[in-house]
């Protein structure tokens, strides 16, 4: 088995993670399971591909949910509120589960129990793809004076290689890559990234007012734009 690596500080490989995603995986007519969807934008993308035969996109967050239930345009897409750790689906009913950069977001003591949900809704010779950000980077040097989530991420990674080393699922292959963020001004860089539904940040003035400085020391006339290191595991689940 490769060695796994929480990520590869040489690579600067520039990409949308999305196209990466259509180019890689098997998509053409696959049940596709997305958790933690967010806002919908890459459910959308995938789904307005015209390649899956069907998604469901779970959402924990029951704000983002409850708006995510107004989208009435993606006849293929079925939202279901709910996370990783108790998947609403039955054993082996998925080609494809998709993790996009939201595994870390699971509490660290349901981390193991989310990656046997992933393995039991897998059909044998499925794929997962678990996507998760690399803690470094320019943008992370803001985002970590007020979200630092370096145990987080290290304990997502664990519980990959767990997955891998119990022998669930197999590594397929890892993806290292930098992503673009990019913010017209602050304001957008605040409601973004600070005022977000699915966690509750608390920034004293005093926490508010670095954050503002740091962001604002990548401001150029055209705004200010970040390439985020990332990391894809794909696995498959083994063919018994």
């Amino acid at each position: 088995m490769p060695t796994m690596k929480i990520s590869d500080p040489g690579q600067t490989r520039r990409c949308n993670e999305v196209q990466l995603m259509l180019a890689e995986l098997p998509l053409d007519d696959a049940r596709v399971l997305e958790l933690g969807c967010g806002r919908a934008q890459k459910t959308r993308t995938l789904a307005e591909s015209g390649r899956v035969r069907e998604i469901l996109a779970l959402e924990v967050d029951a704000i983002q949910h409850a708006r995510n239930l107004l989208i009435d345009d993606l006849p293929q897409v079925r939202f279901a509120q709910g996370g990783a750790e108790a998947i609403p689906a039955e054993a082996d009913s998925f080609d494809i589960v998709i993790m996009l950069k939201s595994l870390h977001h699971v509490p660290v003591r349901h981390m193991t129990r989310a990656m046997e949900e992933i393995a039991r809704v897998l059909r044998p010779g499925g794929l997962a793809w678990i996507s998760e950000p690399v803690f470094a980077g320019e943008m992370n040097e803001v985002m970590r004076l007020f979200h630092d989530e370096e145990s987080v991420r290290e304990a997502a990674f664990g519980a990959v290689c767990g997955a891998v080393e119990r022998g669930i699922l197999k590594l397929e292959q890892q993806l290292f890559f930098q992503t673009r963020s990019a913010f017209a001004d602050f304001a957008e860089f605040d409601a973004r990234m600070i005022q977000v539904t699915h966690t509750e940040h608390r920034l004293s003035p005093e926490c508010y007012a670095e954050v503002r400085r740091r962001f604002e020391a990548h401001l150029t006339a055209e705004g200010a734009t970040f390439f985020n290191p990332q990391r894809v595991d794909v696995l498959s689940k083994p063919v018994r």
